[in-house]
């Protein structure tokens, strides 16, 4: 890594990162006026997509970072199940701005954060209690169920967890428990955002993170047929990100945080089973 490159990485993201907490507190605390009963819940959702947008925006001005978005017109408008890659904190706000209504699946632990837990029962996300085990995934489709009866997109992490770029792929049931019983379509989405928001770092490198929708997976096909279909799509499109993100971020002199080989997708677990 070039010494000038590495220098003004380290600057940006110590610039960025107390500026970012700040303009999520400023936004908590001005907009819980929103979590008043007679405030309309598309109210909040607004703010939540404006949260999103300003976000990535200070990433773009002060990181470099910006967002490019592929394949945009393969979300489907109705109610549908949003399949995404997990690969960092940004995957969790800036790509929600993009859809009509989502509804994420999250951890249910993140609802005992001061404020922040408020907002997410406001919005009408979906909790999981992971510890639970089959309790757990059924209460997550009774929750999923009623959701996509309002029409709004069911946005999960097949694989519960960031993982980082190149890493093997671990997709959990979660999704086929989904995808039995809502008979919805499925839009997977890949991304190369862990290149870029890398885990465990405070670093934030410019470049384009790119997120890709993929051609949508009709409702209906067999657990294994299904389950090969969306790891093999996600990953493989999520590979050719990642590479293209290495290609980014080398022209700009910088190492990437992340530096796998090239992933051969591999059935995880949920396929085999």
């Amino acid at each position: 890594m070039r010494a000038p490159a590495k220098a003004l990485l380290f600057f940006r993201s110590a610039l960025f990162i107390p500026i970012l907490y700040l303009t999520w507190a400023v936004f908590l605390i001005l907009g819980s006026w929103l979590l008043l009963p007679v405030v309309p819940r598309r109210w909040a959702m607004a703010a939540l997509k404006l949260h999103g947008d300003v976000t990535q925006g200070l990433l773009r001005v002060i990181c470099g970072t910006k967002m490019e978005v592929r394949g945009r017109e393969k979300l489907l408008p109705g109610p549908c199940i949003v399949a995404a890659k997990h690969q960092a904190t940004w995957d969790t706000f800036a790509p929600l701005s993009l859809m009509r209504d989502p509804a994420l699946v999250m951890k249910a632990e993140l609802l005992s954060i001061p404020l922040y837990g408020r907002f997410c029962r406001k919005f009408e996300l979906i909790p999981i209690q992971r510890e639970l085990g089959p309790a757990a995934l059924r209460q997550m489709v009774r929750e999923a169920r009623s959701r996509a009866a309002e029409g709004r997109e069911i946005v999960i992490f097949p694989e519960g967890t960031r993982a980082e770029p190149g890493a093997a792929p671990d997709y959990k049931p979660g999704i086929i428990f989904l995808y039995q019983d809502l008979k919805v379509s499925v839009c997977p989405m890949a991304l190369n955002s862990g290149m870029f928001w890398p885990r465990h770092s405070f670093l934030r490198y410019p470049g384009t993170i790119v997120v890709e929708f993929l051609d949508p997976i009709p409702p209906g096909l067999p657990k294994q047929e299904f389950m090969q279909r969306l790891e093999t799509e996600i990953e493989t499109a999520s590979e050719r990100l990642r590479l293209e993100a290495r290609r980014e971020l080398e022209a700009l002199g910088l190492e990437p945080a992340i530096d796998a080989p090239p992933l051969a997708v591999k059935e995880s677990r949920a396929v085999r089973e």
